[in-house]
């Protein structure tokens, strides 16, 4: 469970910023 939250972590954490990322440019046009 250890090993694939090392990864699946760290990736889950990019796709979060990238939406958010997102989510805020949408909101500034």
């Amino acid at each position: 469970m250890s090993q694939g939250y090392g990864y699946g972590g760290g990736f889950a954490l990019i796709v979060v910023l990238f939406i958010l990322l997102i989510i805020v440019g949408a909101a500034w046009l």
